[in-house]
Parts: structure tokens; sequence; C-alpha cells
């Protein structure tokens, strides 16, 4: 269930930012106003959250000979979005929305590499 809630998260957040970059970044009191700005929020934001969220989907199937390696990656992959907050934070002291962010990232990145076999 965990998996799929993450899945949701991340296909919620890449579909908005493939489909309107400009509303996405708005969040951040961004503008997005050049074009290579809505590249970068379609690439980074939009098609990499689309794929975390279908590999999470994937990793559920009964076929999924990587379900732990894809679970563990987008752990990681959370963990390290979390310290990038982390590191903004104590530079430059941001709103408490990025803190918000910090929470969830390295709380779902916490509860995916919990569920995943030690090596």
């Amino acid at each position: 269930m965990l998996n799929l809630t993450v899945a949701i998260a991340f296909a919620g957040m890449g579909l908005v930012a493939l489909a309107s970059p400009r509303l996405f970044v708005r969040c951040f009191a961004g503008s997005a106003a050049h074009v290579d700005a809505r590249n970068e929020v379609r690439a980074v934001y939009g098609g990499f959250g689309v794929v975390m969220a279908a590999a999470l989907v994937w990793s559920q199937s009964e076929n999924s000979a990587f379900a732990e390696g894809i679970i563990a990656c987008i752990g990681l992959a959370l963990m390290g979005m979390a310290l990038g907050r982390l590191v903004s934070f104590l530079a430059e002291r941001s709103s408490w929305l990025p803190v918000c962010y910090f929470l969830i990232e390295a709380l779902a990145g916490g509860l995916l590499l919990a569920n995943v076999a030690p090596i």
C-alpha cells in the first residue's frame, strides 16, 4: 500500500509538471518564464515523477524480479531529495513549504527503504 501511495504522489507531481510547468513552479515562487526553464521542470519533475510512479506500480506485480531494487532506488532518490532540501534550508532558511516537502520525502524514502531486505 505504501508503494502505491508514493506512486500516486509521484504521478500527481509528474503529471502537473508535464502539463503546466508554470503552475508547478508557482508553489516555489517561481515563474518558468523561459522555454528552457519549462523544459527543466517537465524533465526533472514531470518525466521523472511519472516514471518513478510507473516503476513503483511495476514493483508490485508478481513478475517483477527487480522489485526490491526499484523500491531501494526510489527510496534513495527520495532521501537525496530530502538531503538537498535540508542543505538548502540550513544555507538559506527557506519558507515552511520546503520543510514540509523535506518531511514527506524523508518519511517516504525511509519507509520504502525499511521495506527492503538488507544485503
